[in-house]
C-alpha cells in the first residue's frame, strides 16, 4: 500500500530560491523516492501570475510522487494540513536599509504566517525558516503559533555548514565525506562561528590534519561568514541553489536518525540548552536526530577562548535582534 501523501508548504513560491527547490521536492529529494506529496506554494498577490508559471512547469516535469499542487497568496488556505513548511520568502535588505528596519518588515511577515499555522497546519508540522534574518524571523513565527511544538522549529544554517564543510575539504585535500563533526554556532549572519575545534577528519581531530591556526581564526571563519556576500558580488543575485540544496539536507537531517558519532547543525529554540546559552533565542547548535523530527541538542563539546569569544558575541547580536523585535512578540 502506498504511503500518505504529505503535504509540503513553501512560501516565496516565485523567488529564486523556490524554484530551485520546488522541482527537487516534488522529484523525491527530501522525503524520499516512495513519498507522495501535495505541494502548497505562497505568493504575494503581485507574483501569482509568475507562480502560475512555475506551476506549470511542475506539472510539465511528470514527477510521479507529486500529487496535488495548490497555489495562491492567502497562508490560511495555502497552509491548511500542512505537514511541512519551508518559509523561503523573505523582503531582501534594500541599499541604506537598517537592520531595525529589515527585521520589522520581514517580523510582521512572520507574525502573519505564524499564526496562519498555527491555525490551520497539522499540529505535528515541521517548520523549518530559510527568510532571512532566519533566527529571529523563526523565533517570531514559533511565538505567533503556540499549538505547534516549540521543537517542531527550525532556523537553516545548514546552508552555513554545507560551505565550512567545503572550504575545510579543500584546504585538507580531502574528499568531502572526510569532514565530519562541523558546527555553525550562533546566528545565521557575519556573527556565525564554524567551529574546528570540535570537527574531524577521516574520524580525526581537524586540527591533526589542518594546524595553520591563522588560516582557520581568521580566512576560514571570515570566508564562510561572508560567503553569502561573496557570491552576491560575484553573480550579482543571492545564493538559490546552494540555498535550496541546504533546505532540504535540513528536513531530511531532522526526519532521518543521526548516525552514531556525528551531528548537523540548525538553529533551534535555546530553553534548557547545555552550554549556557540565553533562553529565549534560536541559536544554531550541534544536534542529533532521533528520526521523524525529534532530535536533542548533543551536549559536552569543548569550546577553547577563540570559540568562547566569539559564541558570546553572536549571542549578544540576537539578543539585540530579540530586542528589536520585541513589539511584535507575544
Amino acid at each position: 500500500m502506498s504511503k500518505p501523501i504529505k503535504h509540503i508548504a513553501v512560501t516565496g513560491g516565485a523567488g529564486q530560491i523556490a524554484y530551485n527547490l520546488l522541482f527537487r521536492i516534488a522529484h523525491g529529494d527530501m522525503l524520499g523516492y516512495d513519498q507522495p506529496i501535495a505541494l502548497h506554494i505562497l505568493e504575494l498577490p503581485e507574483a501569482l501570475q509568475a507562480l502560475d508559471g512555475v506551476r506549470m512547469e511542475l506539472e510539465d516535469c511528470a514527477f510521479p510522487l507529486l500529487k496535488q499542487i495548490h497555489i495562491g497568496s492567502n497562508p490560511k488556505e495555502i497552509f491548511k494540513n500542512a505537514d511541512f513548511a519551508l518559509l523561503v520568502g523573505a523582503k531582501p535588505r534594500g541599499p541604506g536599509m537598517e537592520r531595525k528596519d529589515l527585521l520589522n518588515d520581514n517580523g510582521k511577515i512572520f507574525v502573519e504566517q505564524g499564526s496562519a499555522l498555527n491555525d490551520v497546519a497539522s499540529k505535528n508540522v515541521k517548520v523549518l525558516v530559510v527568510g532571512n534574518p532566519c533566527n529571529t524571523n523563526c523565533l517570531i513565527a514559533m511565538s505567533h503559533a503556540p499549538r505547534i511544538p516549540r521543537e517542531n522549529f527550525h532556523a537553516m544554517t545548514r546552508l552555513d555548514q554545507n560551505r565550512a564543510v567545503a572550504q575545510l575539504a579543500q584546504k585538507a585535500q580531502v574528499d568531502i565525506n572526510a569532514v565530519t563533526n562541523v558546527t555553525i554556532w550562533g546566528n545565521h549572519s557575519a556573527t556565525q562561528v564554524p567551529d574546528t575545534f570540535n570537527a574531524k577528519i577521516n574520524g580525526k581531530p581537524l586540527l591533526e590534519t589542518i594546524q595553520d591556526q591563522k588560516w582557520l581564526q581568521d580566512d576560514f571563519v571570515s570566508s564562510v561568514q561572508k560567503r553569502g556576500a561573496t557570491i552576491i558580488a560575484a553573480r550579482g543575485k543571492s545564493s538559490a541553489a546552494s540555498a535550496a540544496s541546504s533546505a532540504i539536507d535540513s528536513i531530511r537531517q531532522i526526519m532521518t536518525p543521526t548516525p552514531k558519532g556525528e551531528w548537523f547543525s540548525s538553529g533551534v529554540f535555546s530553553d534548557g540548552n547545555p552550554y549556557g546559552v540565553s533562553s529565549g533565542l534560536f541559536f544554531s547548535f550541534p544536534c542529533r536526530s532521533t528520526g521523524n523530527g525529534g532530535y536533542e541538542i548533543v551536549p559536552n563539546l569543548k569550546w577553547d577562548d577563540f570559540l568562547k569569544k566569539k559564541i558570546r558575541e553572536t549571542e549578544k547580536e540576537l539578543l539585540e535582534e530579540r530586542e528589536l523585535v520585541k513589539d511584535l512578540m507575544r
